[in-house]
């Protein structure tokens, strides 16, 4: 079964794409009668307001089109950040050595929320290491949210 948010990237992606960025990742959330649609785009030179407001233009065009969210809700276009959040395995890779923070599905060890350093990916598996002894394989599935902890020399 396909969640919303798969269905999201997988009519968006291509829009993103022929405007020349990456889609990031998608986040769609309820809130009563309110919806939000968040669309994070990537692109190796960053990523500018009219990125945005371009990815925008064309994104509602192709929502109004396809009608994937029935009811209102509110659509922003922005850049992953700093603090980018992770998605797929993919991201996760290629941000191997940074700090992050996690919120799992189901406690593992009693907690939900954990932090340490991304020490790989195996299989469909995340390495965190929380500290100099200790290392955790989080399966992709069991990840809620997680992003990097930008680090300041």
């Amino acid at each position: 079964m396909t969640s919303k948010r798969e269905q999201l990237e997988k009519l968006l992606a291509p829009v993103v794409e022929s405007l020349g960025c990456e889609l990031w990742g998608v986040e769609y959330q309820t809130h009563g009668h309110n919806a939000l649609l968040r669309i994070y785009i990537d692109s190796e030179d960053g990523i500018a307001v009219d990125d945005c407001e371009k990815v925008s233009r064309q994104a509602s065009a192709v929502l109004d089109v396809e009608d994937p969210i029935s009811g209102k809700y509110t659509l922003e276009v922005s850049s992953p950040g700093l603090d980018r959040p992770l998605y797929t395995l993919e991201q996760y890779a290629r941000f191997v050595g940074a700090q992050i923070e996690v919120r799992l599905r189901m406690p593992l060890d009693g907690q939900r929320k954990w932090r340490g350093l991304l020490a790989g990916v195996e299989g469909e598996e995340v390495v965190l290491r929380v500290d100099s002894e200790n290392e955790y394989l989080l399966p992709i599935d069991s990840i809620e949210r997680a992003k990097i902890i930008p680090q300041f020399k």
